[in-house]
């Protein structure tokens, strides 16, 4: 049986111009009386991981750093298998479980219990073992009587403890993580981080995107450093701490 891994060789990604291209008619006439005939305006494709080789084992905890942009969550998402390469080799094996984009998957005119069935679809769950985990997803949650109302009335904050819930019922042999828990009071803050924690002991692989550099610091022993899409380091957490701080200009990261 082969071991977990995650290999990339000589990958590339870039996200069509189109996607940046006027959406409406509004948008696009607002940019007329800003800046006159746009047609000879072109958007260039935009070349989001450039080239990029590593392998990542079983038993490895891995941090990615770099500025915003540098290519860290599009590398997380990547390996989730949620952005088409555009060159290159990808082969992740195992069993994968990512945390971000939270509040994606629900349907906002359900109620918060039947978007659980839903959100376990998406995760590729069965609805025997959703239902079978729907009473501890809701007591995680704290949603009491809300759970059956439609989410298109819950706050920012319930639908991440929803989602979040969710989510983590269950493990991987990989985790992606992408700073993700950003609402909430300090009760489920600490229900969450815990449960990270749990997580992370029982992952075989994790790959950790963050501008915590205390939090990469005390789980991970890998860096990865990132500029404009580009690997730049790969090595040691204390070295590509200060890599990042280097390539960027910061001072005081110790």
């Amino acid at each position: 049986m082969n071991k977990n891994r995650i290999t990339l060789s000589g990958v590339n990604l870039h996200y069509a111009s189109v996607a940046y291209k006027e959406r409406s008619m509004k948008s696009l006439l607002a940019s007329v009386l800003k800046g006159g005939d746009q047609s000879s305006r072109k958007v260039a494709d935009i070349h989001a991981l450039k080239d990029i080789s590593l392998e990542i084992v079983s038993g490895e905890r891995v941090g990615l750093l770099g500025h915003n942009g540098a290519g860290k969550s599009t590398l997380l998402k990547t390996m989730a298998g949620l952005y088409p390469i555009s060159a290159g080799q990808l082969e992740v094996v195992g069993q994968v479980r990512s945390l971000f984009d939270l509040s994606l998957g629900f349907e906002p005119d359900a109620s918060g219990r039947e978007n659980i069935l839903y959100r376990g679809l998406l995760l590729g769950l069965s609805p025997r073992f959703m239902r079978e985990k729907e009473a501890a997803i809701v007591e995680f949650a704290g949603l009491g009587e809300f759970i059956d109302y439609p989410i298109k009335t819950y706050s920012a904050g319930m639908q991440v403890r929803l989602a979040f819930a969710i989510s983590t019922t269950v493990g991987g042999d990989i985790l992606l993580l992408d700073e993700v828990i950003g609402a909430g009071d300090a009760n489920f803050m600490a229900k969450a981080k815990a449960r990270i924690s749990e997580l992370i002991e029982q992952a075989e692989i994790l790959v950790l995107a963050s501008h915590d550099l205390s939090a990469l610091r005390s789980i991970c022993t890998r860096g990865l450093v990132f500029h404009h899409g580009s690997l730049m380091f790969d090595g040691g957490i204390e070295q590509a701490i200060a890599e990042y701080a280097r390539i960027n200009g910061l001072n005081n990261v110790g």
